[in-house]
């Protein structure tokens, strides 16, 4: 048996969301949140089937917001990431020309236990694989989905900020992790980056802000053009790094690079709402914005690489980014 964690930007057999279910990290907006929920809900299902688990108490307001085409199922949960609380699927190859998806099921321990209760969401890979009859394979290695994008080829990407953060698995060794993640998601090789963005507490760093395949050869890159950001150096060495592990393994793998990092608020209230965290879906890349000047030149960036999908704004980046993460966070795919 062949195993492999497919890129994102392969087909899809559909998209599965959550619906906002911590309102406490709204701030009081979790209408708006719900609003953007659906947005996003709504889009995706234009494009290829979408399930959203919704917890019994908002079925009413998830359907009132949600079109036709978007199916609810009710589903206790404590937050609404499932791109980091639900499975992450891969596809085994047997030599008899059989290929079957597995739903593997990684520890989830609330992104270091920063936000309690998390006993339901650490239970909602395995609720939601078997609610489908989905094959289910546990893991006992804390992970989570945003925290690494695979190019479908034999490649991880991840950042030391998060994987090696004390708060995930203070037992295992780098090399321990590693040789974990190759062998439980199919890959042979792990590029290490050191920062995900200085402002992303709650996640400790999380790829999908800094790094995501668009396709086997092409890896894009978060980079920061305004040189008073700590991320701007932060960003430049990322991207140092993955040129000289290309280089080292002969890889054909190309870097493109988004130059703009957009901030919006300020003090305590300021919040970082990077393009790249971004999800591709069959025949569209849905991206997050904020009412930025740069919005449309950085849109166009990611529509010289994306030539055969529609890439749209959706105007939702400021309200998820208060809740901690941005589309592709509440996203996560099934493989076709």
């Amino acid at each position: 048996m062949t195993r492999i964690l497919p890129g994102e930007f392969e087909a899809h057999a559909e998209t599965i969301m959550c619906w906002p279910a911590r309102e406490s990290i709204y701030k009081g907006h979790i209408a708006d949140a719900e609003k953007a929920h659906a947005a996003v809900a709504n889009t995706i299902a234009a494009f290829e089937p979408l399930t959203l688990l919704v917890p019994p108490e908002s079925v009413a307001s998830a359907r009132k917001l949600c079109s036709s085409s978007v199916e609810l199922i009710t589903l206790d949960m404590d937050d609404a990431w499932f791109r980091d609380t639900g499975p992450i699927y891969t596809k085994d190859y047997y030599p008899s020309g059989e290929v079957e998806v597995v739903a593997t099921d990684w520890e989830f321990n609330g992104w270091g236990e920063k936000f309690r209760p998390f006993d339901r969401d650490a239970s909602l890979a395995r609720r939601f694989a078997e609610l489908r009859s989905h094959k289910l394979e546990p893991v006992p290695v804390v992970l989570e989905g945003g925290s690494i994008t695979g190019n479908g080829a034999g490649l991880l990407v991840t950042t030391e900020q998060c994987l090696l953060n004390p708060n995930r698995n203070p037992g295992l060794t780098r090399a321990e992790l590693e040789s974990t993640l190759l062998d439980r998601l199919g890959a042979e090789l792990m590029l290490w980056l050191p920062h995900g963005l200085a402002l992303d507490f709650d996640t400790d760093g999380h790829v999908d802000n800094v790094a995501a395949f668009v396709n086997q050869g092409t890896l894009m890159l978060q980079m920061c053009s305004d040189s008073s950001e700590p991320d701007h150096v932060r960003l430049i060495e990322n991207r140092t790094i993955a040129e000289n592990f290309i280089d080292a393994n002969k890889l054909q793998i190309e870097i493109v690079e988004i130059p703009v990092l957009p901030f919006i608020g300020s003090g305590a209230d300021r919040l970082v709402v990077p393009y790249l965290n971004f999800y591709i879906g069959n025949g569209f890349v849905l991206v997050p914005v904020a009412g930025q000047r740069t919005d449309d030149a950085m849109l166009g960036i990611i529509r010289q690489v994306f030539t055969d999908r529609e890439v749209i704004g959706l105007e939702v980046g400021e309200i998820l980014a208060v809740g901690g993460g941005g589309i592709h966070c509440i996203t996560q795919q099934i493989p076709a």
